[in-house]
């Protein structure tokens, strides 16, 4: 079998971890959950995270045919377009990415989005694969974070979103709209119940208290045994007392609004208005 080769990238002003997954024989990739820089307080965006990952692609001598996202992000915008109109590569996500396209199309006033998926070039299913030159990558839908949440496993390597954290921080919130936090532990125990030593990579990190560093790789095994919200032994009662509990006390991610309405049209900006200036939407009392 076909070994992943992996790169990881961090985006340090959203947390944010991403992907670089490719097969060392035929040389073929997928940029996993790519950022593209937005400063909230200006508005301005930029391409260099992005081209980083682009840059050590074409380094290793790899095309990037996929841009994999494992759910519509609202933590971060999505590079997606970026990438796709730099190397024609494809854009893929869950399949229910149009529950959450016909969540927030209301909540954004936005016309131009069809609630059905089209934004994107592939929709997954559940046990959909793709290749990768000599490398499979299977699709598991692990809901709960948001309805559309994904893990793409290849070889050894699974890379589950924002469903797990480090050992140490636990597990994603459940309170976005679709979300929901008995469907996120049945999601991951499935994560779970693969190989102990399957390498699990992470899209976000925000250093547990104690730890001087961020890190987004894990294995199921370390998981199982340490996992601050879901170890072996918590069941699923204790565990949607505790996530509810907890998402009832967070605040909204920073990014949100930004990038919800940016990430469910795939990355692509809002039309633009009349005078040519595009603008992202402020809904006030909606959330």
């Amino acid at each position: 079998m076909v070994q992943p080769q992996i790169l990881s990238f961090f985006h340090e002003p959203t947390f944010t971890a991403a992907h670089l997954l490719y097969d060392p024989i035929g040389k073929r990739g997928a940029l996993i959950d790519p950022v593209l820089d937005f400063d909230a307080k200006s508005g301005r965006t930029a391409t260099r995270f992005a081209d980083a990952m682009l840059e050590a692609a074409a380094k290793a001598g790899v095309i990037v045919d996929w841009v994999l996202e494992t759910h519509v992000h609202a933590d971060h915008l999505t590079a997606a377009q970026h990438i796709k109109r730099r190397t024609g590569a494809r854009i893929g996500i869950g399949r229910r990415v149009t529950e959450v396209q016909g969540i927030f199309k209301p909540i954004f006033d936005a016309a131009d989005v069809e609630p059905d998926g089209r934004a994107f070039d592939r929709l997954f299913d559940d046990g959909d694969a793709l290749k990768l030159g000599e490398l499979t990558v299977r699709v598991m839908h692990t809901p709960g974070h948001t309805p559309a949440c994904v893990t793409y496993l290849a070889g050894d390597a699974a890379f589950v979103g924002d469903t797990l954290f480090m050992p140490d921080y636990g597990t994603a919130r459940c309170d976005f709209p679709g979300g929901d936090a008995a469907t996120l532990y049945r999601s991951i125990r499935r994560v779970l119940m693969l190989a102990p030593e399957m390498r699990l990579y992470l899209c976000h990190d925000y250093k547990a208290p104690g730890r001087d560093r961020f890190a987004w790789q894990t294995t199921v095994a370390a998981e199982r045994a340490g996992n601050l919200h879901v170890h072996d032994g918590i069941d699923e009662a204790t565990f949607v007392a505790m996530r509810n509990a907890r998402d009832a006390k967070l605040d909204m991610p920073a990014l949100i609004l930004p990038s919800i309405q940016v990430n469910m049209r795939a990355g692509k900006l809002p039309p633009p208005a009349p005078n040519g200036t595009v603008y992202l939407l402020l809904p006030v009392d909606r959330l």
